[in-house]
């Protein structure tokens, strides 16, 4: 169990490195996008802003979900990070709609004046260093198994997309079309929207207690295969924060002693462990059931007497 919190608390880095990068990044892009009239730009400053948000909700989720079970939070506070994800995919939702909003009243109002070729190069370098984030954060999310921090990583990446996209529409805006900058925009809004979306679905899906029917069959593949384990008769898993929670029945022979289905419980659960990273199992060993024989049916005969 210490080893789960140690790592939970190793993923905070990421949250953190996350946090800085994209002060400094919105900082720097909401600047130049004013001084240089770049509405790509401004976007993008503005998509990092929700990013800082959504990152410190990550870390505060993080923090919460570190803290070990009391008295009415019995199977620990793993979810904080779930529900840090869901609050902060509305607050991205929020601002991705504002975006588009505004690029679509600049684009309406007409005559755009082209951003400085300075604005693209902001962009472009913001491009490179989120996705050295992005690098980052997806390593140290597979090292620690955290879902939360993988979903910032995807964010990092995503970001890193739209600073790229940023690039090419200031660029283009060069080429006597500004209007492309402001269409760059829209298009940013649109990935925010995108996003938020998609951590929202993610995050509902897991605090409804759904789990991805694929990955459960694998799973029932490796405890079919561990040995005096005749059938898996029932098995149930859902996600806690960054943590799967599986519930077990098997079938054993009839002639295993208690000891010995202990022994094989034991077994189901490290084999979870050490091949699907899943550190909260609950087996229920029972005797395997015997198929019914039914009894043949008794013809009767019928004795005629004689004349």
């Amino acid at each position: 169990m210490v080893d789960i919190y140690d790592r939970i608390k190793e993923g905070e880095r990421g949250a953190w490195v996350s946090i800085f990068a994209y002060i400094i990044l919105s900082a720097l892009k909401l600047t130049i996008g004013y001084l240089f009239l770049s509405s790509a730009l401004r976007a993008d400053g503005l998509n990092n802003l929700t990013d800082i948000v959504a990152s410190i909700a990550v870390l505060i989720g993080l923090r919460i979900s570190r803290k070990p079970p009391d008295a009415d939070h019995a199977y620990g506070h793993f979810r904080a990070e779930t529900v840090a994800a869901l609050i902060a995919s509305v607050i991205m939702a929020f601002i991705g709609i504002e975006v588009l909003l505004g690029a679509a009243r600049t684009l309406s109002a007409g005559s755009q004046e082209a951003p400085h070729v300075w604005a693209a190069g902001v962009a472009l370098f913001s491009a490179i260093a989120m996705y050295g984030v992005y690098r980052y954060n997806r390593d140290l999310a597979n090292r620690t198994g955290s879902q939360a921090l993988m979903a910032a990583a995807k964010d990092n990446l995503s970001d890193a997309l739209v600073s790229l996209g940023a690039a090419v529409g200031i660029l283009g805006s060069q080429l006597q079309m500004p209007w492309l900058d402001v269409v760059t925009a829209f298009v940013v809004g649109l990935i925010i929207c995108k996003t938020a979306w998609e951590i929202l679905r993610d995050s509902l899906h897991r605090l409804t207690d759904g789990f991805d029917e694929k990955e459960l069959a694998i799973i029932r593949q490796t405890i079919a295969r561990i040995d005096r384990v005749e059938t898996v008769r029932e098995l149930k898993a859902r996600v806690s924060g960054s943590q799967t929670v599986l519930d077990v029945v098997v079938e054993v022979p009839r002639e295993l002693t208690i000891v010995e289905g202990h022994d094989i419980a034991d077994l189901i659960e490290a084999e979870m462990k050490e091949k699907h990273g899943i550190h909260f199992v609950s087996v229920h060993v029972e005797p395997k059931i015997e198929p019914e024989i039914k009894p043949e049916k008794s013809i009767k005969k019928d004795l005629e007497s004689p004349p």
